[in-house]
C-alpha cells in the first residue's frame, strides 16, 4: 500500500528531544519492512510559532513568516532523516517531483513546506495526491477533528466518520495566516475532497497508532471518507 504520513511539528519534535524522534523512526521502519511504500510530510511545530511570533513583532509580512516556517518544518525533516539513516532521501524534498523520484528509487522521502501560503497539511494532502497514494494519515496531536477546538472548548465533540465534503464545511472557518494549527486545515481537506483519497486523523503522540492504523486499521480518531 501506498501511504502518506503527516507528522505533526508538535508531535514529532515538540521539545527536541532525541527519543521521540527516534520511536517514530522506528515506526516508519516498520512499515517500510512490511512492504508499504511511504512518504513523511513534517510540521514546525512550536518551535516554527515561537520564530513565527518573533518574526511577526519585527515587522515581517505573512510571506516572509511563511517562508521562515518552511525553514524550520525542513530542520525537523533533516532531524528525522538522521534518525531513518539510509532508508530516507539524504535531505528533504523541496519540491512534489523530488519527492515522488526519491519514491522511485525506493527511498524513503521527507517533505516539509513547500510553498508561502501553503501548510504542511495541505502539502500532505497534494503529495498523496501527486503519487497516487492508497491512504492519507495526519498524526496529530488531538485524536481527531472536532466540531470546535477542544483545547478551548469542552464540549467539543469529535466526529468519528466524515465525509470529504463535509469536513470541508465543519472546518471552512479555520483561520489560515501563518502558525496557525488544527488537525487539517481548509485547503487540505479541499484537496482530499477532490482526489478522493481515504485519510485518517488521529493522535500521533505515540508512533505506534500510526503503524496501527496502516497494517490493521485500528484507529481512535477521524475517518474521511471519499465520496463517489
Amino acid at each position: 500500500m501506498k501511504v502518506v504520513v503527516s507528522v505533526g511539528g508538535s508531535v514529532l519534535a515538540p521539545d527536541l528531544e532525541p527519543d521521540r524522534i527516534t520511536e517514530y523512526a522506528r515506526a516508519i521502519e516498520t512499515l517500510d519492512e512490511a512492504g508499504h511504500t511511504l512518504g513523511i510530510v513534517v510540521g514546525g511545530g512550536p518551535t516554527a510559532r515561537e520564530y513565527i511570533t518573533t518574526a511577526r513583532d519585527l515587522g515581517a509580512n505573512e510571506i516572509e513568516l511563511d517562508q521562515l516556517g518552511i525553514a524550520v518544518t525542513r530542520l525537523n525533516g533533516r532531524l528525522l532523516i538522521a534518525a531513518l539513516d539510509d532508508r530516507a532521501a539524504p535531505t528533504p524534498a523541496e519540491s512534489y517531483e523530488e519527492g515522488r523520484e526519491a519514491i522511485r528509487r525506493g527511498d524513503i522521502p521527507v517533505l516539509g513546506g513547500i510553498v508561502a501560503a501553503q501548510t504542511t497539511d495541505a502539502v500532505a494532502a497534494a503529495f498523496a495526491e501527486y503519487v497516487g497514494a492508497d491512504l492519507l494519515v495526519y498524526a496529530t496531536s488531538v485524536p481527531g477533528v472536532y466540531d470546535a477546538d477542544p483545547n478551548d472548548d469542552e464540549a467539543a465533540t469529535r466526529f468519528d466518520e466524515l465525509g470529504a465534503s463535509e469536513l470541508v464545511d465543519v472546518i471552512a472557518d479555520i483561520e489560515m495566516d501563518a502558525g496557525s494549527s488544527a488537525p487539517v486545515d481548509l485547503l487540505a481537506a479541499k484537496i482530499i475532497q477532490r482526489s478522493g483519497i481515504r485519510t485518517v486523523v488521529l493522535d500521533g503522540t505515540d508512533p505506534e497508532r500510526v503503524v496501527r492504523a496502516v497494517e490493521d486499521d485500528e484507529f481512535d480518531g477521524t475517518e474521511i471518507v471519499p465520496e463517489a
